[in-house]
């Protein structure tokens, strides 16, 4: 079992940074990897970005060159360095882990950008 907390979120005007963790405890060894989704109100949760064990990356275009994941192994925390950020990029975000095929999810952390 893998438990999965994120923090990070808030408020921040247009063109503003955020940066989001993502905490993983319980068995976290053979995580393959981890990644981050939004959901906004009424919509179903799309992927942002995501990191493989190897440490390869992987972003959805809307967020390349403005969003970076990043991965600390000693402290097992996932981070999303959001920059430039557009009111479009409000959501709830969720870290997700990956584990022998089992999807881990955490609560969420809201992000509201405002114009």
């Amino acid at each position: 079992q893998v438990q999965l907390v994120e923090s990070g979120g808030g408020f921040v005007q247009a063109g503003g940074s955020l940066r989001l963790s993502c905490v993983a405890s319980g068995t976290v060894s053979s995580i393959s990897y981890m990644r981050w989704y939004r959901q906004v109100p009424g919509k179903q949760h799309d992927v942002v970005a995501a990191i493989l064990d190897s440490g390869s990356t992987d972003y959805v275009d809307s967020v390349k060159g403005r969003f970076t994941i990043s991965r600390d192994r000693a402290k097992n925390t996932v981070y999303l360095q959001m920059n430039n950020l557009k009111t479009e990029d409000t959501a709830v975000y969720f870290c997700n882990a990956v584990q022998h095929g089992k999807n881990y999810w955490g609560k969420g952390t809201p992000v509201t950008v405002s114009s």
